[in-house]
């Protein structure tokens, strides 16, 4: 196969990044293509609108409208829809309503599926959430229940944590009746709902400065609310920290479903609902491995698949979905974020190469 490193360069509002893009270098399974989808900067949280519409999230301050007008699988366009932005990294789409995540607020563009030819207003659904950058990214879901799914991270790499941080919140679409739905919680940036149990599913950052390999980074189930997930006590379900652990027992915290590997960094994450793909990716799900940032030997800059158990609560096989972002110790892209597409393909952001990309089967 020939080398397809590709010079991207793509116009974001006024701004124009560069980066190679070497689609050669990426690994999938016999079957399956990966193409670049647009090209925009710092691509993070995707979200489905009406016609096909993605409206991707991002830490530039700006929202983004892509557009695939002939429904060929390559976008057509890149519009700003939402700009001068908090760090916007979590999106959600309901009923025409575009939801915007930023650090300290959760904003919205109403009726956006009239306005993503450019630039409108904003207005403030709420803006009670902790000002804090650290850990303060924002991912957005609409749950079954029809609330609005966010979490507000833990301000620090560790620390004793005041009430407000370190957890899972839903609230009504207007922005009231914010209600902690679980704790423990270090810096959660993906989550999505198994389809047949209604469980929540998430993926929570590990701690740093413990060394290369502990503790894991992990993927949890709530199976009720109220749940707490062991930060700052308990790390990876069995692991007191060596601070804030003392008298402290791993009983008394829900463990994590899966144990990742150390630092991997897990961001979206999402259960594949297509039908594109072969029968054995059906009860599978996706995650994004965003990669290490202080290990001494680089890990993650992946996208994983895990197998779901017969009882639906568990993982029972990994394998890497997308693998070649990291060629030795060097990466060159960073994948962010998952979607399902109504075709059955399914999108991946990559906010260090400034790409979405867009898988398929044949």
């Amino acid at each position: 196969m020939k080398n397809l490193a590709l010079p991207i360069i793509a116009v974001f509002a006024g701004g124009c990044i560069a980066q190679e893009v070497d689609l050669d270098s990426l690994v999938l399974a016999d079957g399956f293509s990966i193409a670049v989808y647009a090209e925009l900067d710092g691509p993070r949280q995707m979200a489905l609108g009406a016609d096909g519409v993605v409206y991707v999230g991002s830490q530039r301050g700006k929202v983004a409208a892509v557009i695939d007008q002939d429904h060929d699988g390559v976008a057509d366009s890149v519009v700003t829809v939402a700009e001068g932005l908090n760090r916007p990294n979590g999106v959600a789409y309901d009923d025409g309503d575009l939801y915007i995540g930023e650090i300290h607020r959760i904003s919205k563009v109403s009726d956006i599926d009239a306005r993503r030819s450019g630039v409108s207003p904003t207005e403030t659904v709420n803006d009670s959430l902790p000002e804090d950058r650290h850990h303060g990214m924002k991912f957005l879901q609409i749950g079954p229940d029809g609330k609005l799914y966010l979490p507000v991270g833990a301000p620090c790499n560790v620390c004793e944590v005041t009430e407000q941080y370190a957890a899972i919140y839903r609230m009504n679409l207007d922005g009231s009746e914010l209600t902690k739905i679980a704790d423990g919680v270090r810096n959660t940036v993906g989550f999505d709902w198994h389809p047949q149990t209604g469980e929540f599913w998430f993926t929570d950052n590990g701690r740093d400065m413990l060394g290369d390999d502990v503790p894991a980074c992990e993927i949890n189930r709530i199976s009720s609310v109220g749940q707490h997930f062991g930060f700052p006590y308990i790390h990876q379900g069995d692991l007191p920290d060596p601070v804030f652990g003392a008298g402290k027992s791993a009983d008394d915290y829900t463990p994590p479903i899966l144990k990742l590997g150390a630092h991997v960094a897990p961001l979206g994450l999402v259960f594949y609902r297509g039908e594109m793909f072969p029968d054995q990716y059906s009860n599978t799900i996706l995650w994004a491995e965003h990669g290490s940032w202080n290990r001494s030997e680089k890990s993650g800059y992946k996208v994983m698949m895990g197998r779901i158990g017969a009882d639906n609560r568990s993982i029972t096989e990994t394998s890497a979905f997308v693998e070649g972002w990291l060629q030795g110790q060097n990466n060159w892209g960073r994948p962010a974020d998952v979607l399902n597409m109504p075709d059955g393909s399914v999108l991946i952001s990559d906010d260090m190469a400034g790409v979405i990309y867009r898988v398929t089967y044949n």
